[in-house]
């Protein structure tokens, strides 16, 4: 082999290798949102089913209070709110139960602020 048909096959592995590091790139973001996606509804489904299962224990109790005591308490529905905020969801008109993936939204915090 001469000194140019080496250098042909070094600067034809460079341009594979290239790719297969681009390809390896294109991979990563998927994975990442394959598993954002798998978190995303594996919370969704624990909230899920810990809402099935409250209906049952609250149902029970809600039968024995009389009926001036079922009333909600006014600040109990923000609170709610703050807590899906917490945990991760907008809780704002435009996105409503849709996971927050970039931080802090604004219009979230200015409606949590308005609800004080």
């Amino acid at each position: 082999m001469n000194n140019r048909q080496i250098f042909d096959q070094v600067s034809d592995m460079e341009q594979r290798i290239g790719k297969l590091y681009e390809q390896l790139g294109d991979l990563k973001g998927q994975l990442s949102s394959v598993l954002e996606e798998n978190h995303r509804l594996a919370m969704e489904n624990h909230h899920l089913r810990s809402h099935l299962d409250q209906p049952e224990e609250t149902d029970e109790a809600e039968r024995d209070k009389p009926a001036a005591a079922k009333h909600t308490i006014p600040g109990e529905g923000r609170d709610n709110l703050a807590r899906l905020y917490e945990e991760g969801f907008h809780i704002c008109n435009m996105e409503f139960g849709s996971p927050r993936q970039n931080g802090d939204c604004m219009f979230c915090l200015d409606f949590l602020n308005k609800a004080k």
